[in-house]
């Protein structure tokens, strides 16, 4: 079973509002992330959030995920992805870790993702566009006990360079995964980006 964590926990600094509401052509940005998901051969959608927990809870009511309180939404994306491990109920081959804040990631993206993994048998799969990676990553659950005791300082970049060999770069056609939304000019650029589809 693949299982995904959606890093949503953040406290929206650089936004000045709760960005994981923000509207985004007739939804939520966070509901575009998990919808997504739910799309995919992906049978758990996990959820983790933090500050404004119950807009998001709320936001997301109607949809098949659980919602997860991170125990310290100040502390880094790590802490959100061992909160996300903590909480997995089902036996789990693989997670999927994706940001809530990337409304534009795309069905085939996840889909591919999955099936390099069931293919290569590899640890890693990250998705590659024109040479940079991005996210959502997917990694197996045999490095569940490394992430929730390692990489401190460091999050998931140290996990990637631990296991250079394990990991798989999968070429993909959108550029939707390298685009997070962080400010309002990212908002409206995204925004923008998904009328047209994948971003050129």
């Amino acid at each position: 079973m693949i299982s995904a964590i959606v890093l949503a926990a953040g406290r929206s600094r650089r936004m000045g509002t709760q960005k994981m509401v923000l509207p985004m052509h007739g939804k939520p940005m966070i509901a575009h992330t998990v919808d997504t998901l739910l799309q995919t051969q992906v049978e758990q959608v996990l959820v983790v959030v933090g500050r404004d927990k119950q807009l998001i809870v709320d936001t997301l009511r109607d949809r098949n995920v659980q919602c997860v309180v991170s125990p310290d939404a100040n502390e880094e994306m790590l802490t959100s992805v061992r909160t996300g491990l903590h909480a997995l109920t089902e036996p789990t081959t693989a997670v999927i870790v994706a940001l809530g804040d990337q409304p534009a990631i795309q069905v085939d993206v996840v889909t591919q993702m999955i099936r390099c993994f069931l293919d290569t048998g590899a640890g890693i799969i990250a998705p590659v566009f024109e040479g940079r990676r991005g996210h959502p990553l997917l990694i197996s659950i045999r490095y569940r006990d490394e992430i929730l005791t390692e990489f401190e300082g460091l999050g998931l970049r140290g996990l990637l360079v631990k296991h250079a060999q394990d990991v798989v770069e999968l070429p993909v056609a959108c550029a939707s995964i390298l685009d997070d939304i962080d400010t309002q000019a990212d908002y409206w650029r995204v925004l923008q980006a998904m009328r047209k589809g994948c971003r050129e």
